[in-house]
């Protein structure tokens, strides 16, 4: 089968125009995190059987989760925002301050915690904040409003300096924090690889936040990144790119040249714990379809991995 072929297999998976009849599981486009072996409306039964697959081959793989990285919605108010994450069948949300303000009321942030609860989503983080000026009072009152809003981890912009500062407060709090890396424009942080040094001694706590599309913008090769930074990655961004060195290029997952099968083989090979959200950074006024067609492709690859 010839890459092309590979890939338009793989995005019907995701479809669910292939059915995966010898795993007892059908692939759906817009059907939620359900389409994810161990996380599937089977429950134990399907969980068992992805474990029972993996022993067989020899390994044990921890099933990649797919969430939203609320940024994708920015120009949603956040009611709209929710009820798009709801459309495209995901259940775990990174949330951007659009979405829940930094200078939110703690009753504000309870409100806003609750509409993504009730709405059945897990917030699994929130971000990019940055966190670079080195000052107690600033940096606490961020962990503040991770604690009110229910964020068990946050993806931040710091510098090298206020990194020991931020590492206290994530012993205070017990909430994680994520370097997210910006590519050849970002003067601290370009790749993970950079940020690695730096915190190799802290906490394990304090990691990375593998965004795919800026670490490929600086050279380095995607899989090798996320291996190299192995357990300090704690959150991952996902995105294509048609051209990997152009920023500008970003276009539906599965659409470009970033290697989706072989990224999501390797966090499952080191037993990746976190989540890979969908960065969605084109189409601003009507991003839903692209990111329905995104998780379509990506939920398809998952189940490929899994056949």
């Amino acid at each position: 089968m010839n890459e092309h072929s590979r890939r338009r297999f793989l995005e019907m998976a995701g479809l669910g125009t292939v059915g995966f009849g010898a795993l007892g599981l059908t692939i759906s486009g817009c059907g939620g995190e359900s389409a994810t072996p161990g996380e599937s409306a089977g429950g134990d039964a399907n969980a068992a059987g992805s474990a029972a697959a993996g022993a067989a081959r020899g390994s044990a793989q921890t099933p990649v989760r797919l969430g939203v990285a609320s940024y994708s919605l920015r120009e949603f108010p956040r009611d709209q925002a929710i009820e798009a994450i709801q459309e495209i069948g995901a259940k775990y949300v990174n949330i951007k301050s659009f979405h829940l303000p930094y200078e939110s009321t703690p009753e504000e942030l309870a409100a806003g915690r609750q509409a993504f609860e009730a709405a059945g989503l897990q917030i699994v983080g929130g971000g990019t904040i940055t966190l670079q000026t080195d000052d107690d009072d600033d940096i606490r009152a961020y962990f503040e409003y991770a604690n009110g809003s229910g964020m068990p981890l946050m993806v931040i912009a710091p510098t090298a300096q206020t990194l020991p500062r931020i590492e206290r407060f994530v012993i205070e709090y017990d909430i994680k924090v994520a370097i997210h890396n910006h590519g050849p424009e970002d003067s601290h942080f370009p790749g993970p690889q950079d940020a690695l040094p730096v915190i190799q001694d802290m906490d394990p706590r304090v990691g990375v936040c593998v965004d795919v599309g800026h670490t490929t913008r600086t050279g380095i090769d995607i899989v090798e990144a996320i291996a190299l930074a192995g357990d300090r990655v704690l959150d991952l961004h996902i995105k294509d790119l048609r051209d990997l060195n152009d920023k500008g290029s970003q276009c539906i997952v599965g659409q470009g040249a970033m290697p989706i099968p072989e990224i999501f083989r390797q966090l499952e090979a080191m037993g990746y714990t976190g989540y890979v959200n969908l960065e969605y950074e084109i189409d601003g006024a009507n991003p839903v379809p692209g990111m329905e067609q995104s998780f379509a492709y990506m939920r398809g690859v998952l189940a490929g991995l899994h056949v």
